[in-house]
């Protein structure tokens, strides 16, 4: 039996009996056959659970040739490799700003169209990202996205990764070590100026 789907010619889609029909049909009814024994969630199809099953296996066989980061799926990969080709392929209809990922394209795209559609459930604020009024658990003060709350954090913990290779000192943020670092390159500016003098 042959299921014709669709109105015009064009559009129509020929489905045999096997399995594409019945992988096909489970997008109009719902049905997900297959359950992960680790954790129940159901899937459509059962290459879809094995995919799954790499999160509690920690199974990533996709490997990026360049910097050796894994993935558990191939499709993690290729997004992964732009950092490294620079290839941007989504970009915007208005300022041309390019993207490697459609969703940051999409997230953009709110720039240009004033959508906000998260509201933050303290002061009832509309914003275009999912990131406001991030609260410290340490001191209770609030901030604006994770990466604000996350650099905050370090002056509770003391943590400063970030060394001069010169003196030793470390830093909080890169930021603060760069600007560290021109005190170094100017010493070495006048040390140079001073010895074309003598």
């Amino acid at each position: 039996m042959t299921v014709l789907i669709g109105r015009k010619p064009e559009n129509i889609k020929k489905l045999g009996t096997g399995g594409l029909l019945k992988r096909h049909m489970r997008s109009y009814t719902g049905e997900r056959p297959f359950s992960c024994s680790v954790c129940k969630k159901a899937f459509k199809q059962s290459r879809h659970l094995q995919e799954h099953m790499r999160i509690h296996t920690g199974e990533k066989p996709f490997s990026c040739a360049v910097c050796k980061k894994s993935f558990t799926q191939s499709g993690s990969l290729r997004i992964h490799m732009r950092i490294h080709t620079a290839e941007k392929p989504f970009s915007c209809s208005v300022c041309t700003k390019d993207f490697g990922r459609n969703e940051h394209l999409q997230v953009h795209m709110r720039i240009h169209t004033g959508e906000k559609p998260f509201s933050c459930s303290v002061c009832k604020k509309d914003f275009g990202r999912n990131e406001h009024l991030q609260i410290c658990s340490v001191c209770k003060k609030p901030f604006n996205g994770s990466a604000h709350l996350q650099r905050h954090m370090k002056t509770h913990t003391g943590e400063k990764p970030f060394g001069c290779s010169i003196c030793k000192k470390t830093f909080i943020e890169i930021g603060q070590l760069r600007k560290h670092m021109r005190i170094h390159e100017m010493n070495e500016f006048s040390k140079n100026i001073m010895r074309s003098n003598n």
